[in-house]
């Protein structure tokens, strides 16, 4: 579960301003934690199967984020990526 103090953390290394709490890029930054939580949980819960339908939708949710950034903003969308360090899709 995100924390009130890791939640700030993240918007703080991702957030476009200084007031910026609802970017793409932030909430693509607040998914990533989340699901990177959900898969810890996930390695030592094999069968909780309720948690890794809830991993797909935000996997899912993320994605959409991130295709909306790159249409947008492109350079906004590989710098994040380098951020966050995550694969970049081909396409």
């Amino acid at each position: 579960m995100l924390t009130k103090t890791k939640k700030q953390k993240i918007i703080k290394e991702v957030a476009l301003h200084k007031e910026d709490t609802g970017s793409a890029a932030v909430q693509i930054g607040l998914i990533t934690k989340r699901i990177e939580e959900l898969a810890k949980h996930l390695k030592k819960h094999q069968k909780d199967n309720h948690s890794r339908r809830g991993l797909l939708q935000l996997v899912a949710d993320r994605q959409k984020h991130m295709k909306y950034l790159q249409k947008k903003d492109s350079k906004m969308y590989e710098s994040l990526m380098k951020k966050l360090d995550l694969k970049q899709k081909l396409s």
